[in-house]
Parts: C-alpha cells; sequence; structure tokens
C-alpha cells in the first residue's frame, strides 16, 4: 500500500514539472497550395507589365546596338591608321581622334549602364507591387479555408488538388491589382559625407 502511494505522488510530481511546451500540443497542420510562379506569369496586371518591360529592354538592346556600330567603325579606323605608322609616332591629329574615341567609348559605357539600371529598377520595382498586394491575399485565403500552412507547389512532391487555392488567389489579385506602374521612383540621393574632424 505504501508503494502504490509513493508512486501515485511521484507520478503526480513529474506531471507537474512537465513543461507546459510537452503539455499543449500543436495545432494539426492544414495547409493550401499557391503556385505562385503561374499567378506572376498569368495576373492581368503582370502580363501588362511583362509587356511594357519588354519595350523597355528592347529600347535598351536597340540603343546599345546604335552606339557600337560608329564606335566598331572608328577603333577599327584608328587601329588601321596606327598600324599604317609601322611603328612611328602618330601625329597629334591621330593622337586627338584616339582621345576623342576614348571618351564616347566611355561615355557610352556609361549611358548603357544607366539604362540598365534603370530598367532592372523598374523590374524590381513591379515584383514589389505584386507581392505587397499578393502576399495579404494568401494570408486571408489561408484562413478562409481554415488552413495554417501555404506553400508553394515547387517545395512539395505531391497534393490533393483540392488544396490548390491558386485560381482563387489569382482572382483575388486581379480583382485588387488590376495594373502596376513600371517605372520605379527615382533612387534616394546618397547622403553627403560627414566633414572630417580638424585637429588641433
Amino acid at each position: 500500500m505504501k508503494n502504490i502511494i509513493l508512486a501515485t505522488s511521484m507520478a503526480a510530481i513529474a506531471f507537474a514539472i512537465t513543461p507546459a511546451s510537452a503539455q499543449v500540443r500543436a495545432p494539426a497542420t492544414q495547409m493550401i497550395v499557391v503556385d505562385t510562379g503561374k499567378i506572376f506569369a498569368e495576373c492581368t496586371a503582370c502580363k501588362a507589365a511583362q509587356a511594357a518591360l519588354k519595350v523597355q529592354a528592347d529600347a535598351v538592346q536597340a540603343r546599345q546596338q546604335a552606339l557600337a556600330g560608329p564606335l566598331q567603325a572608328e577603333g577599327q579606323a584608328i587601329q588601321t591608321a596606327a598600324s599604317a605608322l609601322a611603328g612611328k609616332e602618330p601625329d597629334a591629329a591621330l593622337k586627338a581622334r584616339a582621345t576623342a574615341f576614348q571618351q564616347r567609348q566611355q561615355a557610352a559605357q556609361v549611358e548603357l549602364q544607366s539604362r540598365e539600371e534603370t530598367f532592372n529598377r523598374n523590374r524590381a520595382f513591379v515584383g514589389q507591387q505584386v507581392s505587397a498586394r499578393l502576399n495579404p491575399i494568401i494570408v486571408a485565403t489561408m484562413k478562409a479555408r481554415g488552413a495554417n500552412v501555404a506553400i508553394d507547389p515547387q517545395s512539395i512532391l505531391a497534393y490533393e488538388p483540392a488544396l490548390d487555392a491558386t485560381a482563387d488567389v489569382l482572382a483575388q489579385l486581379n480583382t485588387q491589382l488590376p495594373s502596376v506602374s513600371t517605372t520605379a521612383p527615382a533612387p534616394a540621393p546618397a547622403a553627403p559625407a560627414a566633414p572630417k574632424p580638424t585637429g588641433r
């Protein structure tokens, strides 16, 4: 009898000191599947933005070709003139021509880099606008379906078709975000460097 009482007391003590996290079970996982890749490819705003971005990309490429042609021809002409000297010192006119060519080449590189940076900012801005509206829709759809996890199909091997909420999310996104801007805000100017303290 004494042993039974002792065993019962020890069990009660063990239960009392069990961590709360071990006593409370995590809720069962209920998930929905959302194909974000499909949404970014097929949403109304996304399609329009992709078309506008293609125009921008084509313009950058056309400008690159327009700059490259004359520069290539001028570079070859200068090289031919230099080769004709057979090792002799080029005259002032050829030196000035070579200097002007280098300056034009550098200016072209700066211009193209600026255009490419602008295009990349615009493309990233489109993604930011879509994501800002898409993420709350996914969360709302998840809760409406009684789920506590939303996952992309690229991350899982198989799932029941009934779990796929992509169509619902896409329909809501098309309603809430019919269009996006393809022109990103200008980058903020860099803060001026703090003056260095002067010694006495």
